[in-house]
């Protein structure tokens, strides 16, 4: 048994986390870089807790400049043992509603130009990404959701664009009709595959902004109509936040899904093989196998 501590991921209009005690903002350095601003530590209900809010407060970063792998790194630094990402998404499905809640389980990955791992030359690893969520997170997420009264859906597929610009309507129906995605965002990757990487519990929710562009009487996406949703989103999302820590508790088991062990047999570069320089950046994400 280990000692929970929670991350937020907080996306578009999630700033902080109502009611932590201790709370303190953190500077963590990373061998990637800087995160996207300082981490605000504390406790809620017993709970060790960490939210990072990914574009920064004032919302500096655009989707394509986050620094993805020194958010990840810092929050594996600060002991966290579960990440809980939240995002605002355009959905492609007439039931996923704008102000409902998604909790996602898989991905299709659009991005370009993004670092998307922590490992090459040097270290070569290979980390299954079949379930690229953790179910145990998402049935924490998904009651939470019900208990604050959120109309949340239960498994989704999630379609990261590269941004910043939104879908043109040929992509829009091309990814809700001929792929099959559930909504569309412009963060989930490469965090998603970076948490796997670290050996951290993720799951990513959803809140629905907007139809995207293929809804015949919704029109384009209008960021002034996603910004008006984003509002009621943010309180519905800290509702959620608010109740993880007694769905989740103070100690942890190992993840029955094995979140925490994915570099086990991950890992292909000999250990003769390995550059020093590459090994000393990877201490805390990989620090237990190597």
């Amino acid at each position: 048994m280990t000692q929970t501590r929670i991350a937020i991921i907080g996306g578009s209009g999630i700033y902080d986390i109502d009611g932590l005690e201790d709370a303190a903002w953190q500077q963590v350095e990373t061998p990637w870089g800087a995160p996207s601003d300082h981490i605000l530590t504390g406790r809620l209900e017993g709970v060790g807790m960490a939210f990072l809010p990914r574009h920064g407060r004032g919302h500096v970063h655009a989707p394509g400049s986050v620094p993805y792998r020194a958010n990840i790194d810092a929050l594996k630094r600060l002991g966290v043992t579960d990440v809980i990402s939240v995002s605002a998404c355009g959905s492609f499905r007439e039931a996923m509603a704008p102000g409902d809640f998604v909790i996602v389980d898989q991905f299709i990955d659009r991005t370009v130009g993004r670092a998307a791992s922590f490992f090459g030359p040097g270290c070569v690893a290979h980390v299954s990404m079949a379930h690229p969520t953790c179910p145990r997170l998402g049935d924490a997420c998904e009651n939470a959701a019900r208990d604050a009264g959120i109309p949340v859906h239960r498994g989704g597929t999630y379609l990261a664009m590269e941004g910043p610009q939104f879908s043109t309507l040929a992509e829009s129906r091309m990814y809700r009709e001929a792929w099959g995605a559930d909504v569309i965002g412009m963060t989930a990757m490469p965090e998603a595959k970076l948490a796997r990487e670290a050996e951290l519990c993720y799951a990513t929710v959803a809140m629905i902004t907007d139809y995207d562009s293929w809804h015949p009487d919704h029109g384009a996406v209008d960021i002034t109509q996603i910004v008006a949703t984003l509002t009621g989103n943010a309180d519905k999302g800290r509702g959620l936040v608010a109740r993880l820590p007694a769905l989740l508790g103070t100690d942890r088991a190992p993840c029955p899904h094995g979140c925490d062990r994915a570099l086990d047999h991950a890992i292909l570069t000999a250990p003769g093989a390995r550059d020093a320089q590459v090994m000393a950046r990877l201490d805390a994400v990989a620090g237990r196998v190597l």
